[in-house]
């Protein structure tokens, strides 16, 4: 077929790539694998608005948001996920997937200082947000178990064969996200908002937190003394966040399937590595990277121009 791009060669010899008509007619045998199938999946785009913020040490945090004027979301990143299947009542094939998300936020707090000017002081905190979607993830449960070959004993006394429990083929739920966006950071007054907390949460989200080096002493310093910084514990406010989310949710199940193959994967290539002896031929590969130095403008950049008057249409439509 014309135009089309066929999988590599060598001495005629299929490798993986793409492949054309041509290479159809060399197959060889149908394989017989165990694999994880995908009964089904959904993508979702999530807005987490003026969602609370969790921190490591509460009482020193909330005497830096008390006393801050502003504070600025730097990044967010997804630190943890847990997922729960459950099958729905009367839905044969049915499931639920509870998904909770932790989501670690930079945020950098603008303080006023006593002799004049603002400080900077970065934080780290947590943030939870919950989801559930309904998968179909078929029916059938089987447990699969594992034997492994045992040498004898150094008298040629057989040892007895175990087998143990690998796995089963109940479906099991797969969670892909993507880098979260960080949209927005504002401090609000606890007095105008009902909300409730849950321990077990937090005491999580804190634990997550406990690789994080953060230096208490420079807050105390800002509050100066005894009875201020006691006033500057008391829960007047909080701060809330708003993050975009990417993700993808899948039920999967451990089956066998039966495919084509053409031949064993056998690599066609050497390794590239470097050596104690020349490091730097390595090194000699890699092109300079000219992007780092010189970043590309809007023009050159892939899709600038057109996500720019997607973007343009958008808050046309929005007016």
């Amino acid at each position: 077929m014309k135009g089309e791009i066929s999988m590599g060669h060598e001495h005629d010899k299929i490798v993986s790539g793409l492949i054309c008509h041509n290479d159809l007619s060399k197959l060889r045998e149908a394989v017989c694998i165990q694999v994880e199938k995908v009964y089904d999946s959904c993508k979702e785009k999530d807005c987490i608005e003026n969602a609370k913020v969790i921190f490591k040490c509460p009482e020193k945090a909330q005497m830096l948001i008390n006393k801050a004027i502003n504070v600025k979301i730097r990044k967010a990143d997804v630190v943890d996920v847990y997922a729960d299947v459950e099958p729905v009542p009367f839905k044969r094939g049915f499931y639920t997937v509870d998904v909770k998300f932790f989501i670690k936020v930079t945020l950098d707090f603008f303080v006023p200082k006593t002799n004049g000017g603002v400080k900077i002081i970065t934080r780290h905190g947590v943030v939870l947000f919950d989801k559930k979607v309904i998968l179909f993830g078929s029916e059938g449960s089987v447990k699969i178990f594992k034997s492994h070959y045992v040498e004898r004993h150094c008298d040629d006394a057989p040892t007895p064969v175990k087998s143990r429990l690998q796995q089963d083929n109940l479906p099991v739920s797969k969670v892909e996200v993507a880098e979260p966006i960080a949209l927005n950071a504002k401090i609000e007054d606890i007095l105008d908002k009902l909300f409730d907390d849950c321990c077990n949460r937090e005491q999580h989200a804190s634990e997550l937190l406990k690789g994080e080096e953060e230096n208490d002493d420079e807050i105390d310093l800002e509050f100066g003394d005894e009875d201020e910084s006691r006033h500057g514990r008391i829960p007047l406010k909080r701060v809330v966040v708003t993050v975009g989310i990417f993700s993808i949710v899948k039920l999967v199940r451990y089956v066998q399937l039966l495919i084509p193959a053409f031949d064993f994967c056998v690599p066609n290539k050497k390794c590239i590595s470097s050596t104690d002896d020349d490091p730097c031929e390595l090194f000699e590969t890699i092109d300079f990277p000219v992007d780092e130095f010189f970043p590309p403008q809007k023009f050159d950049f892939p899709g600038a121009i057109e996500h720019e008057r997607s973007m343009i249409e958008g808050l046309e439509e929005i007016k």
